[in-house]
């Protein structure tokens, strides 16, 4: 095989030639130096006559002859041409057979048979029917609430060793997973808190000025703030941003074998990379909480200007509406957010399969799952405070 040189081809006559002897039977007759310059010119018009020939009909009766005689060189390209054709002459059941190839050339040819390998046919995939597809997935959902219910099993044991042996918590991973999730959430929840009171503050305020009680709208907003949307929306967060990348950092070791290498270390993957997560995630997010209701309160406050309320009265009438029940509540709340999110995220990172996609699935796991388990969790509570007061 020759080297492609686009001043070696032959540009005045073409190196492929077709030619149909009879209905049954056609020649295609290769001639000097075929290589990738040559065939531009006549591969697709050998290609075309081939299947205007193909159509007329005859199957195992139409024999394609390749006389490759007058060849002087070929390079990989001619052989791509080979075997496109001949591809193309057993799909429509017809025969192919080469004539006067050097010897040279018979080795390379052989690598390449049976040419159908190179022609995989597409798999079908069969579909499931309604009952086969609902029973696969609530076989997932049983394996994944199964997990769960594991991961939470062996976290709640680790955390209580980490109480019992708090010098061996891996400390500075805590502190990094603190700053990270909690001081660098610090700008895009104070924006989002901002923006709920401004929004909370009018919605309320257009239904209640019609019974002139938009003095009750401060209050009511604060309170609102306070007990639901200052913990609702700093989790929500927190799980977009924190928990996201608690999956996929932990997800990155996984593929990497790292925590493979930690189990067979003999050292515990919860107790070194989950514990120091969820205490670091118990820690910022009552902060973050309280943070989120200062700032949408504040904005409330702003808001409750332009309907000619005086700050006084709003302090005044939030005072009058929030305890030290109603905050704490909310406290309590964003606590077992904390935990839920960063325990999500940890386990879905733990759960990373193999292949380039499953750090991005792992971190979308993470954030559905964080935010369906703070929806869940969150109507826990609220039931709770019916029942209780809290």
């Amino acid at each position: 095989m020759s080297i492609s040189d686009p001043n070696s081809s032959t540009l005045t006559a073409p190196v492929a030639v077709w030619s149909q002897v009879d209905q049954n039977h056609a020649q295609v007759t290769l001639s000097g130096a075929v290589n990738v310059y040559s065939l531009a010119r006549v591969w697709s018009d050998v290609r075309v006559k081939q299947a205007a020939w193909l159509a007329q009909g005859g199957g195992n009766a139409q024999s394609l002859l390749f006389d490759a005689s007058k060849v002087t060189s070929l390079d990989g390209s001619a052989f791509a041409f080979l075997i496109d054709v001949e591809e193309a002459q057993q799909a429509a059941g017809g025969q192919f057979e080469i004539q006067g190839l050097d010897p040279k050339y018979q080795p390379l040819l052989k690598e390449f048979a049976p040419i159908g390998n190179l022609f995989p046919t597409p798999a079908i995939k069969t579909k499931r029917s309604f009952v086969v597809s609902t029973g696969m997935a609530t076989q997932n959902l049983l394996d994944d609430a199964r997990g769960l219910i594991t991961f939470a099993g062996h976290l709640a044991s680790d955390l209580v060793w980490s109480i019992r042996n708090i010098k061996q918590v891996r400390w500075g991973d805590f502190v990094n997973a603190a700053v990270e999730a909690g001081v660098a959430a610090l700008p895009i929840v104070g924006l989002v808190a901002f923006l709920i009171g401004v929004i909370l503050s009018f919605q309320a305020a257009i239904g209640m000025e019609q019974f002139g009680a938009v003095s009750f709208v401060g209050p009511l907003a604060a309170l609102g703030i306070v007990r639901e949307m200052g913990p609702l929306i700093t989790a929500i967060l927190l799980a977009g941003r924190s928990s996201a990348a608690f999956a996929a950092e932990i997800g990155t070791m996984t593929v990497n074998s790292e925590v493979d290498a930690l189990v067979t270390g003999g050292l515990s993957p919860i107790r070194f990379l989950v514990v120091p997560r969820v205490l670091a995630g118990i820690l910022v997010m009552p902060i973050l909480t309280l943070y989120a209701d200062i700032v949408s309160i504040f904005a409330s406050m702003l808001t409750m200007q332009i309907y000619g309320i005086p700050f006084i009265n709003f302090y005044n009438g939030m005072l009058a509406a929030i305890g030290i029940e109603d905050i704490l509540s909310g406290l309590l709340k964003a606590t077992l957010f904390g935990v839920v999110v960063s325990a999500v995220g940890c386990l879905r990172g733990m759960q990373t399969g193999t292949g380039a996609a499953a750090v991005g699935i792992s971190a979308t796991r993470a954030v559905v799952s964080s935010i369906v388990m703070i929806v869940l969790v969150d109507g826990i509570f609220a039931y709770i405070s019916y029942r209780t007061g809290f």
